[in-house]
């Protein structure tokens, strides 16, 4: 039976993915809520009958007292007694059937999938944005919404279903109910209700914003804490932990202070509440008691209209729990959509198909980026590498390198110009298949928190053991990886590297790196610093698996140590985003100069890129 419910809604089922999601709260909620129409449909009218049911028991009590007002003892079975046996078996059977089943509809098919379907997409949506979106903001406030928000949109669905709707009924049958049995009970009813209203719209407006408030200072403490996690060896090397303490304290400070504020409408709201019931129980029992000593109500109506409002007495502090918990739930998800609802700016065009690689050409022209503002970056750039050819790139930090390579890996879009792979641009092309297309290994090579298998094999996912460890041994990697034993007692290709690798020591991550690029074996190969965490020792061992990486594919390769590229085709220099020279190395050195300048400064093969002028 619960398998039944729980597998009603399959949150991973397929869906029309939107590069532009809804910016305003309710659409927002809206789109995340299509797969469950029909079920809201059904919680929805079972909580209504749930409602008039528990109205009708509180008037079927009235009736009883008068039932048993107006009989005697010896006849009351008599006179009452199949009715009595009908509602018995209602209320023991045909009632926790009702509740069963709108229970089971909220805590088995909503709760579990409704909270879980968001988060799926909501991470399948992040995962689309561009490297330069991911740069722009914390790790961990990106993670902290996308963990927050879902199970904050499940609870404010929960609230409207076990609160609101059932509420909401719970109130018109109350006023049916004492309308039945005097309409001047009302009157102290509407009052109240009147001034419940009241009191709900000052709450609501005020606790979406506190709680919105909250949530953002409470994914700044968390942005600010993971940061300082993931960066722990450098806050460990320059001794700043009292630095990061005083860091975290401030964000710590105003998600104190934005829940301590958020509170106080809580206070208020709680005490309000009591005065407001306790004129309600008064009004509706006292007017109740009046009509009975004038003789126009019945002992079983006062019991009746008692009965209902000690309920609603009981009811209102849960309806405005609820009620301000719906509301600062959505405040919760308002706050993730700044990172949910943003756009997919980066997109694949309308019709792009997959990239038909054929040669490798390798064409830049007139590329101009500078991420938005007016330095750095690459400026009018035209390159073009031939099928097979294999190009060292050069120049001081900045000159724009490394955006070369983000542009023809397309993590953004050129601001002027086209790039073009075979004469297709890759604009045009699937990002997907445009990366598959091109083998990278960078200066920073940091893994996934897996095993050294999985991070190798990331390179290709159907390869076998076979093949991942061959790729290891050609990147001098095998025998470390089979001496590797993390904390749990894993060891060999099996082992942890850590976050980011941090258990393995820098040689020991760029060989790892290398093996996952052999594995891929993709006809473009970019190597952006990819030696420099080798010892000269390893560095040596591994230049035959990087030449022979390079056959038969198109290379660039970016280096500070010549020695890596100076037997290649052809060097390009560039300075200040700009191609300055290029050649090949013998022709570079007659010309005299940047490149000539930077191999006669060199010191054990690295450019010293602030002595070459």
């Amino acid at each position: 039976m619960f398998r039944y419910f729980e597998n009603l809604v399959d949150p991973y089922a397929a869906y029309r993915e939107e590069d532009t999601p809804p910016s305003r709260l309710w659409p927002f909620l809206v789109s995340y809520s299509r797969p469950f129409t029909r079920v809201f449909a059904y919680t929805a009218l079972l909580s209504v009958v749930v409602a008039a049911v528990e109205i009708w028991l509180i008037s079927y009590m009235g009736r009883l007292v008068d039932m048993l007002s107006g009989s005697t003892p010896a006849t009351f079975l008599a006179d009452h007694g199949a009715e009595l046996a009908i509602v018995a078996a209602f209320i023991l059977l045909v009632r926790p059937a009702l509740q069963g089943l709108d229970v089971l509809l909220l805590n088995n098919t909503i709760l579990p999938n409704y909270g879980t379907l968001m988060r799926w997409r909501a991470h399948k949506h992040v995962l689309r944005q561009s490297v330069g979106w991911f740069e722009n903001d914390f790790a961990g406030r990106i993670a902290n919404r996308i963990m927050q928000a879902p199970p904050a949109a499940g609870e404010a669905v929960f609230q409207v279903f076990d609160a609101i709707t059932f509420a909401l009924a719970y109130l018109i049958g109350a006023g049916i109910l004492l309308y039945g049995a005097d309409p001047r009970l009302l009157i102290p009813l509407s009052i109240w209700v009147v001034l419940y209203g009241v009191l709900v719209r000052w709450t609501i407006l005020r606790v979406g914003p506190a709680s919105k408030a909250s949530s953002d200072a409470r994914s700044m403490t968390t942005g600010r804490v993971v940061d300082a996690y993931t960066n722990i060896h450098s806050v460990k090397l320059f001794a700043h932990e009292g630095r990061e303490l005083s860091y975290a304290k401030d964000a710590i400070e105003t998600t104190r202070r934005t829940f301590a504020a958020e509170m106080r409408i809580f206070t208020i709201m709680d005490v309000a509440l009591v005065v407001l019931n306790g004129l309600l129980i008064v009004g509706v029992v006292g007017w109740g008691v009046m009509l009975w000593v004038q003789g126009t109500a019945s002992v079983g109506v006062v019991a009746a209209a008692t009965a209902l409002v000690l309920r609603l007495n009981a009811m209102t502090g849960w309806i405005m729990w609820a009620l301000t918990s719906f509301f600062r739930s959505l405040g919760v998800v308002e706050e993730g959509m700044e990172t949910i609802a943003q756009p997919i700016r980066l997109t694949d065009a309308d019709g792009a198909r997959p990239l038909a690689l054929t040669q490798g050409a390798l064409t830049f022209e007139g590329i101009t980026h500078h991420y938005g503002g007016t330095q750095g970056g690459v400026t009018d750039l035209t390159l073009r590498v031939a099928p097979g050819e294999k190009v060292g790139v050069i120049g001081r930090s900045g000159a724009g390198k490394s955006t070369l390579v983000k542009l023809l890996l397309r993590f953004y879009d050129p601001e002027r110009g086209r790039i073009e792979i075979d004469g297709q641009d890759i604009a045009s092309v699937t990002q997907e298949s445009l990366r598959h297309a091109i083998g990278m290994v960078q200066q920073d090579s940091s893994l996934l928190h897996r095993s050294v298998a999985e991070n190798i094999r990331y390179g290709r996912s159907d390869a076998t053991q076979a093949e991942v460890e061959a790729a290891a041994a050609k990147a001098q990697a095998h025998d470390f990886i089979c001496a590797l034993e993390d904390p749990e007692g894993r060891g060999g290709y099996d082992a942890q590297v850590g976050e980011r690798g941090v258990k393995l020591s820098g040689g020991q991550r760029q060989r790892i790196a290398l093996a996952r690029v052999i594995l891929k074996d993709a006809p473009v190969l970019v190597l952006d610093e990819a030696t420099s965490a080798l010892d000269s020792e390893v560095e040596a061992a591994i230049q035959d698996t990087l030449y022979g990486m390079m056959e038969g594919k198109t290379v660039i390769a970016i280096a500070h140590r010549l020695s890596t590229i100076a037997a290649m085709d052809r060097i390009i220099v560039i300075d200040e985003g700009r191609v300055i020279e290029e050649g090949t190395h013998d022709a570079l050195l007659a010309q005299g100069g940047l490149y000539a300048a930077f191999w006669a400064r060199q010191s054990g093969g690295f450019i010293n890129t602030e002595a070459a002028e």
